[in-house]
């Protein structure tokens, strides 16, 4: 079978060895960036105005990442006397919603430095929405205790983060390889020494740097249903592993309460913005009773794993396939939301006169590649920031509206880091012949993690998805889609060790044979490859010490 007929298969089935090809080899740069969303280009251009050569690696075009799709804003304190709200309460607000898990030094280090990263953001021309009574205007979200949450475009702020980033990185000629695929990082005793790429047609490119920032988003593809574009297939988190180094509470998937009910199982789900219950709407079922009646004192403002359970919970009861939110009495709705309500018409829902179908979807990694405040892992010159990585703001549930945030100021302290740190390095050292990995058939994956690797799960489901991953056949990664399923199934055994590991519910990971939470467990998970060559020898060393 050749590896063009094993990808569409799937992954089932042997290839023959592959060919080798001959590797292209660019100009080395002090750094490489892998990824291109808010993370990746606000540490490329922090670090070209440090005086560093940079080149960002992006699997496809410039808007087609994550960030592009967040809707509901960047919660920060910008103006602490003239709000009443304090850059304490934020603190105290994501601290309570990360269950246990914040690395309580990482939250005040990251929310002190918001309001001077947006002021940054703004004066690279970043436009939010005005309020009424002059400065922004704020709303509320999940969780939170104040109107914290900026947004631009109503309903369209990652839109315009997005917009500002990638004409700053184009106007300061910033150097971008798109539709090329990293597939491996390249290293010696003393650390980082480059990066492997394949394009689009499966040439092999190889650049030298003496350090990488992966800033590759989530994971986000491992489901049927999520709120992430295709590319999210885990990528930085399978590069890092098969570098040496760590990941940490990749258990915590967060499910966004409210994706759109589109009538598909299968696919990117438009998101409807938490925004949208900050304003009054409010979670009912097909009898029209409240879903978060009793369950929190905050109801349709509880966090979102209390919320996304909560749903989950009652379509089991009722047998649904969805929940409604029924936002008919909310003034302009047009106006405030114009993305969801172009989402609801196309598929026959009017905001203003009709509930909207929801459903809990995939929607973001709050655990990741285990960094320090400042991007570093435990390779040098390795660093991550962004999704991807797990700096310990989250914990075991992100508080809505932090993820822009967390990426504008940690792609900003790497970028200054890697500045600090820059070191000559040496020349990358790469094998004849693609690395041959297993593969997953992705199909088959995606609906078993949809129900085992979701919310709810146990020792049984695990089990399943560990022997649909012991099956997979093993295949040289000659193109970016073996590349990526290859990635996804590394990421579902990673995902799926943690969570056995984990035997207590907290945060977005419930065990359904574990209801408890337990506080022996108010501590993080590692996970790590035994032998960087094989990514069957995962291991989950025993965690030592409560998470501060």
């Amino acid at each position: 079978m050749s590896a063009a007929a094993d990808e569409r298969a799937g992954g089932r089935g042997r290839v023959r060895p592959a060919v080798p090809r001959a590797l292209i080899t660019l100009a080395p740069v002090d750094l490489v960036v892998v990824g291109s969303g808010v993370a990746g280009l606000t540490a490329v251009l922090e670090a070209r105005s440090l005086g560093l050569s940079t080149l960002v690696v992006t699997k496809g075009d410039l808007p087609d990442g994550s960030t592009h799709w967040a809707q509901g804003g960047i919660a920060v304190v910008l103006d602490q006397a003239g709000t009443g709200d304090t850059v304490e309460a934020h603190v105290c607000d994501t601290i309570v919603a990360g269950a246990g898990l914040c690395d309580e030094d990482a939250v005040r280090a990251i929310l002190a430095d918001g309001p001077d990263a947006v002021r940054r953001l703004r004066r690279r021309g970043a436009l939010f929405d005005p309020g009424t009574e002059g400065g922004l205007a704020r709303t509320r979200e999940g969780g939170h205790s104040a109107f914290r949450v900026i947004h631009a475009g109503g309903d369209a702020t990652g839109e315009e983060v997005e917009r500002v980033l990638v004409e700053s990185a184009r106007a300061d000629q910033t150097a971008i390889l798109p539709h090329h695929t990293a597939v491996g990082v390249c290293r010696d005793e003393l650390g980082v020494t480059g990066v492997e790429l394949l394009d689009d047609g499966g040439a092999r490119v190889v650049v030298p740097a003496s350090a990488v920032l992966l800033a590759t988003g989530g994971l986000g593809g491992l489901y049927a249903a999520t709120t992430n574009p295709p590319v999210a297939t885990g990528d930085g988190l399978a590069l890092a592993l098969r570098a040496g180094a760590r990941l940490a509470d990749v258990e915590f998937v967060q499910f966004h309460p409210t994706a759109l009910w589109t009538g598909r199982r299968d696919g990117q789900r438009p998101l409807v913005t938490e925004a949208v219950r900050g304003e009054g709407g409010v979670l009912v079922d097909h009898t029209g009773a409240r879903v978060m009646a009793g369950v929190h004192p905050l109801a349709d403002m509880a966090p979102r794993d209390v919320v996304a359970t909560a749903i989950t919970r009652r379509l089991a009861d009722t047998g649904a396939d969805h929940v409604w939110l029924d936002a008919t009495g909310l003034d302009d709705f047009a106006a405030r939301f114009p993305t969801v309500y172009a989402s609801c018409l196309a598929v026959g829902v009017d905001p203003a006169r009709d509930p909207i179908p929801v459903t809990p979807a995939a929607h973001y990694l709050c655990g990741g590649i285990a960094v320090d405040l400042d991007g570093r892992t435990d390779v040098p010159g390795l660093y991550a920031a962004g999704e991807v990585a797990r700096t310990g703001l989250h914990g075991a549930n992100r508080l809505a509206s932090n993820s822009l945030l967390e990426g504008l100021v940690t792609g900003t302290r790497a970028a200054h880091t890697i500045a600090r740190e820059r070191r000559t390095a040496a020349a990358p050292v790469v094998a004849d012949t693609p690395a041959v990995r297993q593969l997953v058939d992705r199909k088959a994956l995606q609906r078993l993690a949809s129900t085992r690797l979701a919310l709810g799960r146990d020792a049984a489901g695990l089990d399943e998805v560990d022997a649909l991953l012991d099956a997979a056949a093993p295949v040289a990664v000659t193109t970016p889609g073996l590349a990526s399923g290859a990635a996804l199934g590394l990421v579902a055994r990673a995902l799926s060790s943690a969570a056995r590991t984990r035997s207590e519910t907290r945060g977005c990971h419930v065990r359904t044979d574990a209801p408890a939470t337990r506080e022996a467990w108010r501590r993080s998970v590692p996970v790590e490859l035994a032998d960087p060559a094989d990514d069957t020898s995962l291991r989950t060393p025993t965690p030592t010490g409560a998470c501060p």
